[in-house]
């Protein structure tokens, strides 16, 4: 306990010299400015939670567009006394956020992509599960948490804007980039999964 707390203190000191040392301007979220020309991209992974591949790890990327709609949903954790009085049958609704990011805008029509084809995306999507039962939708014993939610949207996304940019090829509909998706399930708590659109 004592050398996890000492190796603690150790990496708070040495990003804050890092950080004073590259002038860069922070944010709740980290650095935020300066951070690829500072840091090495696997220790802004592993700070992040990560296991410090580069390749797996967000880029900068300045520019971002966002969807937000929301799904009805009901559920249960086929009464698993982990999830306590949620065990049983409930119901939720997420305000669900998307997030295209992108390292810069598109050369003809400087966007990061088509907002009215990402809300058709996003709703494309999430019409597979809006008034649905997701023990139905999923089958017994799947724990639709709002983490696995997240990951299950985001898939969809991708694989929805990949069917779109075959179909659109040339029309300045394509995106390159990453995808961010937040489920809200009050203003008090929320889960994301994101991570690249390729």
């Amino acid at each position: 306990m004592i050398r996890a707390a000492q190796h603690l203190f150790l990496m708070v000191h040495v990003i804050s010299l890092m950080t004073l040392f590259c002038n860069a301007k922070t944010s709740i979220f980290g650095v935020a400015t300066a951070r690829s020309k500072c840091f090495p991209s696997c220790l802004i992974s592993q700070l992040r939670g990560g296991d410090g591949d580069a390749s797996t790890s967000r880029p900068y990327l300045p520019y971002t567009l966002a969807i937000r709609d929301s799904i009805m949903i009901a559920h249960s954790f086929h009464d698993n006394p982990n999830f306590g009085p949620a065990r049983g049958l409930h119901g939720a609704t997420y305000t669900v956020d998307v997030e295209f990011a992108s390292k810069e805008l598109h050369p003809e029509c400087n966007w990061v992509i088509d907002i009215g084809a990402a809300s058709d995306i996003v709703a494309d999507v999430l019409k597979q599960y809006n008034y649905k039962n997701l023990d139905n939708v999923f089958g017994e014993g799947v724990m639709t948490t709002t983490e696995f939610m997240c990951k299950t949207v985001f898939d969809g996304v991708v694989k929805k804007l990949k069917e779109k940019q075959l179909m659109n090829v040339g029309d300045g509909n394509l995106f390159e980039g990453w995808i961010k998706v937040t489920l809200w399930e009050s203003h008090k708590a929320w889960a994301s999964y994101e991570g690249p659109a390729s």
